[in-house]
């Protein structure tokens, strides 16, 4: 179990990739919910005129924008709708502490940062197949291990 609680955000995002997708306040929320359908992805990040990280626009956001003020909320921009002053990530953070973070700020995406830029993006499924993969390699090193005691 030692091994599980330090395995950095680093090595997930080297498995799955550093690419972030993105989108700015003034977007609308039809906008953002187009690129999350045609992406097949949950969340955009949100990036400021000055290049930092403003927030997350998730497709839990937009479902409950309709859901407070009907279809006009599609027409509002991403800011108004848009999870703000979380905890970030870095490279060197645990997936435990992700996942921590993440239940504690029912987050489900959390952005990853270096040197205050944006490097990345986890999901709780980032973290929980991760974990799997990394339970079912400890499993079957185990059942080898006995295999050939």
């Amino acid at each position: 179990m030692r091994e599980i609680r330090s395995m950095s955000i680093a090595r997930i995002l080297a498995l799955k990739g550093a690419e972030v997708f993105t989108t700015t306040p003034e977007q609308i929320l039809k906008e953002a919910a187009a690129e999350l359908a045609q992406r097949g992805i949950g969340a955009l990040v949100v990036i400021d005129s000055w290049g930092g990280v403003a927030g997350v626009i998730s497709e839990t956001d937009i479902l409950a924008a309709i859901a407070a003020r009907g279809a006009d909320a599609l027409n509002e921009r991403v800011e108004s709708h848009m999870g703000r002053n979380f905890r970030f990530l870095s490279e060197h953070d645990s997936v435990d502490d992700a996942m921590e973070t993440m239940t504690i700020e029912r987050r489900r995406h959390l952005p990853v940062l270096r040197e205050g830029r944006l490097v990345g993006l986890i999901s709780i499924g980032d973290a929980v197949k991760y974990r799997i993969d990394t339970i079912d390699a400890e499993r079957r090193a185990l059942h080898q291990y006995i295999a050939t005691a």
